[in-house]
């Protein structure tokens, strides 16, 4: 999505933040999903256009045979673009062969993406006409080939045709076992509660919807306000503890809090008529739970992504009671109000909605695995031709990364939930005080007036840092909002120490998230330290941790990470 902006101040470089082109254009909704009538019909009308301006298509073609000529006269100017990593091997500059495949290659993509850029589309048909374009010149790099890839034709050679037998067994295993998709990591390598989710802890309390995990105090005394996270519905909460070093859970634990996260159950068919409500009710719950646990009259609330909007909502509903259980909140990569970069994304028209909805109606959820999809066509060449390349051309398995193991952990989404969110996203429903009740209770943002600490990534694709940005202004009381390198899920897993991590801090929040930008202050390393000094000190009083999980009322059950985040 378009998550850059002109300003001086993020023209700095921004320390190799330059978002690659399928960071800077729109996408489809993964709650929409991407029907091939859609992308079909896109091409059709950039051939009808093309019909429509014979000229154009010809000053595009000339453009193209000027820079094939400069092939041949040693003139040519075309460069991949900062970033890409398809032709790092040296053979694309020293061998002439794959050099002039190389120009030819991006001469012709050049070509096509002029064409679409000096077009008389419309805006929206224009933004469809250049992700299907880039659909197309990703697909078609000369490195998703065999003979295009010079690194896939050396390993052949060094390993005997070894690789490209192995290559074949991997496709064969994708096309029976991922759905043709190219398989994104080597889930052997991982087991949550082992090596992934492995923070000491117990469930405290459990509903039908969710377990309620409290985690074991590592320190000789804790700050007496409780701080309860919330993960999204469509993926498992161990991204909030995935690994030694990457663990919010850890990072908050060792610095004198007392956490408890939520583990959503995962749905079948049979909870097809869960929707807002019910996981609102259940967080109620929970929250009660955390309350008598700690002996504490409120608690800090976190939610990220779609777990997030429902704390949001939760947060409305207590506003509307002037219900001031909640102190303060964090919301993290999450998008409220879609007046900013198009959440709804490329290919939400009414008929597609419509056709979502009856789709996940006739099997009573939406199966993680068709957003995983979607997520993945949304950044083609990362989460798609790159594991093409590894996993079939090179020959070699999948790599064994635990936040490609989170990702493809996925859930499912209750028919009703799912309806829901299409309905806020289409009807922007968060920004319009009243516009969406939550059990019973009409949800007006604006009277929230906890203090708020909201996070957004730079190069989110997924829910860009403009949408966000309108989440935090959506808000009474006081917010501050922080800006990230990174990208969506990098956002989050954000440990101290990293050299290369930087954020963006600005103490006003300007209507427009552009002056909020020029006016931000570049700070070293991770936010993680700012949010637990934000944290901290709306967290209460220090006292001696307790000796023991749970109370007498919620005693502690099974060990962390529980029994839900198992059910498959």
């Amino acid at each position: 999505m378009a998550v850059t902006t002109e300003s001086p101040r993020q023209s700095d470089k921004v320390d190799d933040l330059a978002a690659s082109a399928a960071e800077e254009m729109l996408g489809p909704n993964p709650f929409v999903g991407l029907r091939p009538c859609d992308i079909v019909a896109t091409a059709q009308q950039i051939g009808a256009q093309a019909w429509r301006q014979p000229g154009l298509v010809m000053e595009q073609e000339a453009a193209f045979a000027r820079e094939l000529f400069g092939l041949f006269s040693g003139n040519a100017e075309s460069t991949p673009p900062k970033g890409d990593k398809r032709f790092t091997d040296a053979a694309w500059q020293n061998n002439s062969l794959y050099r002039v495949t190389l120009q030819g290659y991006l001469a012709w993509r050049n070509a096509l993406a002029g064409f679409v850029e000096r077009s008389g589309l419309d805006s929206a048909n224009k933004e469809r006409a250049r992700f299907v374009m880039s659909l197309i010149t990703d697909a078609a790099s000369p490195t998703n080939t065999l003979l295009g890839n010079p690194a896939a034709l050396k390993k052949v050679i060094d390993t005997g045709g070894a690789s490209l037998l192995d290559g074949c067994n991997n496709l064969v295993m994708d096309l029976l076992k991922n759905h043709g998709m190219p398989t994104q990591v080597n889930k052997s390598a991982f087991e949550v509660g082992k090596n992934l989710g492995t923070s000491k802890g117990a469930v405290v309390f459990r509903n039908e919807v969710l377990e309620l995990i409290q985690y074991a105090p590592t320190t000789p005394n804790v700050y007496s306000r409780p701080q309860l996270i919330v993960p999204p519905q469509i993926n498992k909460f161990y991204i909030f503890d995935l690994s030694e070093g990457k663990s919010i859970v850890d990072y908050l634990v060792g610095n004198e809090l007392q956490v408890f996260v939520v583990s959503w159950r995962n749905p079948t068919a049979a909870q097809s008529h869960w929707d807002l409500d019910t996981y609102v009710s259940a967080l109620v719950e929970a929250i009660a739970a955390v309350r008598e646990i700690t002996g504490c009259d409120d608690i800090n609330l976190h939610g990220a992504c779609s777990g997030a909007m429902t704390i949001s909502a939760l947060l409305g509903h207590l506003a509307s009671r002037g219900d001031t259980t909640v102190n303060a909140t964090t919301l993290m990569v999450a998008v409220l109000d879609n007046t900013a970069d198009s959440q709804l994304g490329l290919f939400a028209t009414p008929e597609a909605i419509a056709a979502a909805k009856q789709h996940s109606i006739s099997r009573g959820v939406l199966a993680g695995e068709e957003m995983g999809r979607v997520f993945a066509w949304m950044r083609p060449n990362d989460l798609v031709w790159n594991y093409w390349v590894n996993n079939y051309l090179l020959g070699n398995a999948p790599p064994a990364f635990d936040v490609l193991y989170w990702n493809n952990d996925t859930t499912r989404l209750p028919a009703k939930m799912h309806g829901q969110l299409l309905d806020i996203f289409t009807q922007n429903l968060f920004s319009k005080p009243g516009a969406l009740k939550v059990l019973g209770t009409p949800i007006d943002l604006s009277q929230v007036t906890c203090d708020k600490y909201v996070v957004a990534g730079m190069t989110d694709h997924i829910t860009p840092w403009k949408g966000v940005y309108n989440t935090a202004t959506t808000f009474g009381g006081d917010t501050r909002f922080v800006l990230s390198s990174s990208g969506h899920i990098q956002s989050l897993i954000n440990p101290p120490g990293n050299p290369k991590a930087k954020y963006y801090l600005n103490p006003e929040l300007p209507a427009k998230a552009d002056a909020w930008l020029a006016g931000a202050k570049t700070e070293a390393d991770s936010w993680w330290g700012n949010w637990r000094d934000w944290l901290t000190a709306r967290s209460g009083e220090k006292r001696a941790a307790p000796a023991a999980l749970g109370s007498e009322r919620h005693p502690a059950g099974v060990n962390a990470p529980g029994t839900y985040v198992s059910e498959a």
